[in-house]
């Protein structure tokens, strides 16, 4: 398994997480599994998320695709994203 990281400021982080929220659909077709969202302890409106990938090729080309660059228009993305990829090592749980 692979993770995928994006880091994105938006408008209005809440905005940002209805529309987030309402494309499960596409991150699916994407083989992405799952995800946990967080919000930049020094900047509310900046949302970063990790992201389970089962393959990183159709993770990648739905990162570059003009479906996400439209959703995250739609959701108040203010700029490009930062997304980075890496291959899973080890997850715990403390």
């Amino acid at each position: 398994m692979a993770s995928m990281f994006l880091k994105l400021a938006v408008a209005d982080f809440d905005a940002w997480k209805k529309i987030f929220d309402e494309n499960e659909a596409a991150r699916r077709d994407a083989t992405i599994t799952g995800h946990s969202v967080h919000r930049d302890s020094n900047g509310p409106n900046v949302a970063i998320v990790a992201f389970r990938v089962n393959d990183i090729a159709r993770g990648r080309a739905f990162s570059e695709s003009d479906a996400l660059r439209e959703i995250m228009q739609r959701a108040g993305a203010k700029g490009p994203p930062e997304i980075w990829f890496a291959e899973d090592v080890e997850e715990k749980t403390y």
